[in-house]
């Protein structure tokens, strides 16, 4: 007589709904590629904010897969905000068009994002194919079927941080991002770019930027920053708020995701930060 198979532990359904999570974001990240160079339909969305027909098709893709897959859960979309249960235990981030200006001026500087709250995410590079994906715990690269995976290793080596510029956040007092630029300490130990996407945060975590800088507020259950967080890290990178307060209901506002301890604390003593806490 055989037992009853065995049940699969936390950490295989984590990474069981990390494919899932690639599958779902590289729907997106076909639909944005495809769309790419067409004139595209604007929904003004205030404040000089807008979607693109691009960004809706891309996140009915999305919704498709995950609806198909998870049909219990619910799903929160940039653009169609909260769907599903009231009462849904699980709830899916989705950021489908992450660059939308860039997108509709002809750059490629774009990502698509999806994540789990509290759980798997995946961020795609609709152009590359590159598709940067976690279970919580680890954090990988998947660069097409044939080049399989590869662990991210973060590393301040290229000293590129990015500063997100566009928008500036509301109701975000004290230090902002732009500050940075300005300060002496910045340019004699960083090299800045301003990519006007979350990509960089993907690109923190790949060791292709030292660190991202962006204020805000609370911008951890933000469908922009939502999936980068958390693969910088699973991959390890210090990831604070400006002030140095962890990311978090209550806790830091904007955002410091730096590949390490030393520039995470050289970042925070030109911000007014207190260093790294926790």
């Amino acid at each position: 007589m055989t037992g009853s198979p065995a049940q699969p532990t936390d950490t295989e359904v984590a990474a069981a709904a990390a494919l899932a999570g690639a599958a779902v974001v590289r729907a997106g990240a076909a639909v944005v590629r495809a769309r790419f160079g067409r004139l595209h339909s604007r929904v003004d969305k205030g404040f000089g904010d807008f979607a693109t027909d691009a960004d809706l098709a891309a996140e009915r893709a999305i919704l498709d897969v995950i609806r198909a897959a998870r049909p219990g859960d619910a799903v929160h979309g940039e653009e169609g905000g909260r769907q599903g249960a009231a009462d849904a235990e699980r709830e899916w981030l989705v950021d489908p068009l992450c660059g939308t200006l860039n997108y509709v001026t002809g750059s490629r500087l774009v990502a698509v994002n999806v994540v789990l709250r509290g759980g798997p995410a995946a961020v795609a590079d609709p152009f590359s194919g590159e598709v940067f994906v976690t279970d919580g715990e680890t954090a990988r690269l998947r660069s097409g079927a044939e080049a399989g995976e590869r662990r991210l290793a973060p590393t301040a080596d290229t000293r590129l941080v990015d500063v997100n510029l566009d928008p500036p956040f509301p109701n975000a007092p004290g230090f902002r991002a732009v500050d940075l630029l300005a300060h002496p300490g910045f340019v004699q130990n960083f090299r800045p770019r301003v990519v006007s996407t979350t990509l960089a945060l993907a690109w923190v975590a790949a060791g292709r930027r030292a660190a991202y800088v962006t204020d805000g507020g609370d911008l951890s259950g933000s469908v922009h920053f939502a999936a980068g967080i958390a693969l910088c890290r699973a991959a390890g990178c210090v990831v604070t708020g400006v002030d140095g307060a962890p990311v978090g209901p209550g806790g830091g506002r904007g955002l410091v995701a730096a590949a390490d301890t030393g520039t995470h604390e050289l970042l925070m003593s030109m911000t007014g930060g207190r260093g790294r806490t926790g």
